[in-house]
């Protein structure tokens, strides 16, 4: 069935490859990519947009695996006209295309801790939808409001109960668009700030494989986290843990890698298929729970289709 698309001032582009824009590099096309110009654009296309088409909305790819047969419907990514910063004392604005990173420095400048941040690759969108956090902090800590764009083309806020945030997950209605999110962050020296920062990165440097083709930890804690995704210490597992234990750090599907340094980082060495890659990952899943009795949930999203057989 053909579908006539609504016009846009964007960019519309027809059977776009999602490999190139995601961190793991795999995965097939979308049937269509949509770059909205703006708010206005957004909602216009959403609201004339045929029902019957999905939509998925995509951010920087950094903690998404496309499958090899790409994508029905269209993609929504975020650009330019999502990527503002704004901040007034210590409440901090950022559109949805913001990076994670640049959220904290910014805000660090001005003297706002938003600094967990600065470490979780990705933008904002990806953030409010995982509640992102580490070291402690949650993107939930935070959290004052989102604004999003529904498929009716509605601009509506979402607050916290809205978002129902809980370790690694929060609720987004169905069919919405996040466009920006309000945080209120504490005060700090803008000095202390930015050291705080360096040390967090050299930390991460250290002990994560951030030169290589990663889309972040692979899977959740199994347990030690309450439902609003604070950290319980008296029951802290991880999962690269128990992943060692399994024997299955280094393991290897194809290409794909549960990373030597990291285990509970899936690797694309290089050529790594978006098969290989879920294949390694059911293997470790299946070997944790054969010997620790324990189920890993994915935190990394995967979407699409597998390729035709």
């Amino acid at each position: 069935m053909t579908i006539t698309l609504p016009p846009v001032r964007g960019t519309l582009t027809e059977n776009k490859e999602l490999s190139g824009l995601t961190w793991m590099r795999v995965g097939g096309p979308a049937d269509w990519l949509f770059l909205p110009a703006d708010v206005e654009d957004l909602a216009d296309f959403l609201r004339d947009l045929d029902p019957s088409v999905p939509v998925f909305p995509m951010g920087v790819g950094s903690n998404l695996i496309v499958r090899d047969g790409g994508i029905r419907g269209v993609v929504i990514r975020l650009g330019r006209g999502f990527n503002s910063i704004r901040i007034e004392g210590t409440t901090v604005t950022a559109g949805a295309a913001a990076l994670d990173a640049h959220v904290a420095r910014k805000a660090a400048a001005e003297g706002v801790d938003l600094t967990f941040l600065r470490t979780i690759p990705g933008a904002i969108g990806g953030a409010l939808r995982m509640n992102a956090g580490c070291y402690g902090s949650y993107v939930a800590d935070v959290f004052r409001e989102a604004r999003a764009v529904t498929r009716a083309g509605e601009v509506i806020t979402l607050g916290p109960e809205d978002m129902n945030f809980r370790y690694r997950q929060s609720d987004v209605p169905d069919g919405c668009v996040l466009m920006e999110a309000v945080f209120e962050g504490t005060p700090g020296d803008p000095d202390a700030l930015a050291a705080q920062m360096e040390a967090q990165l050299a930390k991460r440097d250290e002990t994560q494989p951030t030169k290589d083709r990663t889309a972040g930890s692979t899977f959740r804690n199994p347990a030690g986290f309450s439902s609003t995704g604070r950290a319980d210490d008296s029951h802290e597992l991880k999962a690269w843990k128990v992943i060692d234990d399994a024997g299955m750090r280094g393991a290897t599907v194809g290409a794909a890698q549960m990373n030597p340094k990291h285990s509970n980082f899936l690797t694309n060495t290089g050529g790594a298929t978006a098969r290989d890659l879920e294949t390694l990952g059911e293997e470790v899943r299946k070997k944790v729970y054969e010997t620790s009795g324990l189920t890993l949930e994915w935190e990394i999203m995967r979407v699409g289709e597998p390729a035709p057989e």
